[in-house]
């Protein structure tokens, strides 16, 4: 068996899990409407597609939030899966309401920009979740969550994540039997954020190698040098498990200072739906 082997799923009996688990999670809350942003890419394609089956296409809303720098093949994969599904869909131009802050600034970086346009993406997508009374549904999917490949409060932010839990190589087993459009699966993995961005050439390793690593690094509990073995470089290996260790506070609620017996997220832990 290959390395990539260890990550093979089963993917009928995963997607009925996460489906169970979206449908559950938002009608729980007395919802019953998700909202996504719909980039064409294959995350968020996989999350339409569970999500429809979670809850009916009436009930799911694509928001596809193209900025004046978006490649045109994103909105033609995001409305192909719109299409396939049958879900409803808005297209939100964000050039407008990103500009007006980018251009407060000289020289803004790709990283500021990209910084910028996830999180006004993620403020038009819940705005529109109070607009339709529904959740907003994380694409996030564990290989960037561990890598903190993300913006924090922009991407990574959502009301529920059907797809933290599943890597990247994963992910591309779970479209393929879903049957998504094959140009989304086959083409490179970007966020899109600017002209020519490629998620492999910024991160500098491929998905892959960073599924296997982290794969045995914190599911197996391998150690460095046990992975090194596998056939890595000492500098790939250690370099993924310092980054994953440098972004650990993007996946935690912000941090509160103690100074009573009960103090929120370190004493006072009840279910995230207690209440409900």
């Amino acid at each position: 068996m290959s390395l990539l082997g260890k990550l093979k799923i089963d993917c009928e009996v995963i997607s009925r899990y996460l489906i169970e688990f979206v449908r559950q999670e938002v009608l729980k809350t007395g919802l019953k409407k998700a909202i996504i942003g719909l980039s064409g890419g294959i995350d968020s394609t996989v999350v339409a597609y569970i999500a429809k089956e979670a809850l009916g296409k009436e009930n799911v809303y694509g928001i596809l939030m193209p900025y004046k720098l978006s490649s045109k093949e994103s909105v033609e994969d995001a409305l192909k899966v719109v299409e396939d599904t049958g879900i409803n869909h808005k297209i939100f131009e964000i050039t407008e309401p990103a500009d007006a802050y980018l251009n407060k600034f000289d020289g803004v970086d790709n990283l500021r920009r990209g910084n910028v346009l996830a999180r006004l993406r993620m403020i038009t997508l819940f705005d529109h979740s109070s607009l339709y009374g529904g959740l907003v549904v994380g694409t996030s999917n564990k290989t960037e969550l561990l890598l903190g490949y993300g913006t924090w409060y922009g991407d990574m932010a959502s009301s529920l994540n059907p797809i933290g839990d599943v890597y990247k190589n994963q992910i591309y087993q779970l479209a393929r039997y879903f049957d998504v459009p094959k140009s989304i699966i086959e083409k490179k993995p970007s966020a899109d954020l600017w002209v020519g961005q490629s998620d492999e050439d910024e991160l500098g390793f491929s998905y892959d190698d960073a599924d296997v690593i982290l794969y045995h690094l914190y599911d197996l509990h391998y150690r460095i040098e046990d992975v090194v073995e596998l056939g890595f470089s000492h500098q790939l290996v250690e370099g993924i498990a310092e980054r994953v260790k440098r972004n650990q506070f993007k996946r935690l609620p912000p941090i509160i200072a103690k100074i009573s017996k009960r103090t929120i997220n370190i004493d006072f832990r009840y279910l995230r739906d207690w209440g409900l």
